[in-house]
């Protein structure tokens, strides 16, 4: 019997030796791998043509064919299938002709089942770690989709020229901006732009893991650390190693794992909790805040000496109200990415509409008005202004200013305008307090804590 991971597997055995056939099937069956057996060139595609052949077993000399001639005829069935060429008359050539015609390995009769059995498995492995690794490379493909930076009209440039320059080197990055506006774009940005964007990038938002747990998750723990560590673990830094590593809300971050920071930052260095050893880290820190740091550092809650580390290359993404221009190229882009293939019609009174709006929640409130908005559509036809108008009737909402005027003669404090936020993220969700913190990227400890210091409710 022959030992698997996870999927049952399909081994096909091409050989007109029937009682090697039956060796073979009563050898490597097992709950995890069905074998199958076909003693003909024109059996074999015919099996292969209906059915996932994961590995197949097959001779250099059949009835009706050659055994390396059907190469490429399995392969065009699945190029995944992991061919074990078996020859009872082993040559260099033999050996040549059939790793050409896509044998992945071969094998020369007589041979133990226990030899085949390792083949197997191999051949096995590398089809998980094949499948891993595809889907490794459709995440990334994924994640460099969500890269995309929608900002011709309304001033990103300067973000781009910055992004672009921190592309080309390992320094620390500071991303600032309110609640909204893509900071994690753009540090995905980076990430993927740079010559390690193959490697990790790992995102933590501090906000979101409680106190007592967030040291652990960065630095990881040794056997016997704490109450419930029965096994070592690793940190966020050393699953990052060769990549990146993204602070979301870093003006969260305890004080206390704020001074540990500024000595990963300086020495490359970490230590598991509970541990003795010190271990070497390759990792670049990109770190993102909405909150004003240097408030923070007059309040005591920020280290200045971690604001000037992490401040090396700083990027401010400005809130949509002050790029109103890119709302037509936004909603362009945000409704195809929504919409699915489906076909949406924004007309140009509603896209003037949207430009009126004071957008308190940013990218992250008009992807949530467009969504909503196509969910709730008769026709193609959608009209997310007249949520906009239901969210700004919610009492105690914010009344929206419609003008980038009025904002500069009346300019709002910072904490103003994260109250202001918090007021309209909360009528869009009718008060709910879980889905009001999952919206705005933050805990709903964090939530609560903000809606008490402000007075909101």
């Amino acid at each position: 019997m022959i030992g698997f991971n996870k999927v049952k597997k399909t081994l096909l055995i091409i050989d007109d030796d029937r009682i090697f056939c039956e060796a073979v099937k009563e050898y490597l069956s097992g709950e995890m791998a069905e074998v199958l057996a076909v003693h003909t060139a024109a059996e074999c595609l015919n099996v292969c043509s209906g059915r996932r052949i994961d590995v197949a077993l097959l001779d250099q000399r059949l009835p009706d064919e050659e055994g390396y001639t059907l190469c490429p005829s399995i392969l065009n069935y699945n190029n995944q299938t992991k061919i074990i060429f078996s020859t009872a008359y082993p040559s260099f050539d033999n050996a040549v002709k059939a790793i050409r015609a896509g044998a992945y390995d071969y094998l020369s009769k007589p041979f133990e089942l226990e030899e085949l059995s390792l083949a197997v498995k191999q051949a096995f492995r590398i089809l998980d770690l094949e499948k891993v690794e595809q889907f490794q490379n459709y995440r990334n493909d994924k994640e460099i989709e969500d890269t995309v930076l929608i900002g011709s009209r309304g001033g990103l440039s300067e973000v781009q020229r910055l992004i672009d320059a921190a592309t080309s080197v390992d320094a620390p990055v500071l991303i600032t901006g309110e609640t909204g506006t893509g900071k994690n774009v753009v540090a995905r940005s980076i990430h993927y732009s740079s010559p390690v964007r193959k490697a990790p990038f790992i995102s933590i938002n501090c906000a979101a893991i409680p106190e007592n747990l967030i040291e652990a998750e960065l630095f990881g723990h040794d056997r016997g650390a704490f109450t419930g560590a029965a096994v070592s673990r690793k940190g966020i830094f050393e699953m990052a190693e060769g990549g990146t590593l993204f602070l979301d809300e870093i003006g969260e971050m305890p004080l206390h794992l704020q001074s540990k920071l500024l000595g990963v930052l300086d020495d490359k260095k970490i230590k598991r909790l509970g541990g003795e050893s010190i271990r070497h880290i390759n990792v670049r820190i990109i770190a993102a805040t909405s909150i004003d740091l240097k408030d923070a550092i007059k309040h005591k809650t920020f280290r200045e000496d971690l604001y000037y580390r992490l401040n090396v290359i700083k990027i401010h993404i400005p809130p949509l109200r002050e790029r109103l221009k890119d709302i037509p190229e936004l909603c362009d882009y945000l409704i195809k990415k929504i919409a699915g293939g489906r076909e949406i019609k924004l007309s140009d009174s509603e896209v003037e509409r949207l430009m009126k709006y004071d957008w308190a929640g940013n990218i992250r409130e008009l992807k949530n008005i467009l969504e909503r908005a196509i969910i709730l559509r008769k026709g193609a036809d959608i009209r997310p202004s007249e949520l906009l108008c239901k969210t700004a009737n919610i009492p105690g909402a914010p009344a929206p200013m419609h003008t980038p005027q009025a904002l500069k003669s009346n300019p709002a404090t910072l904490d103003e305008m994260e109250k202001s936020h918090i007021k309209t993220t909360l009528g869009q969700f009718s008060c709910n307090y879980t889905r009001t913190a999952r919206a705005m990227g933050i805990s709903l400890t964090t939530l609560k804590r903000k809606i008490k210091r402000y007075g909101i409710i």
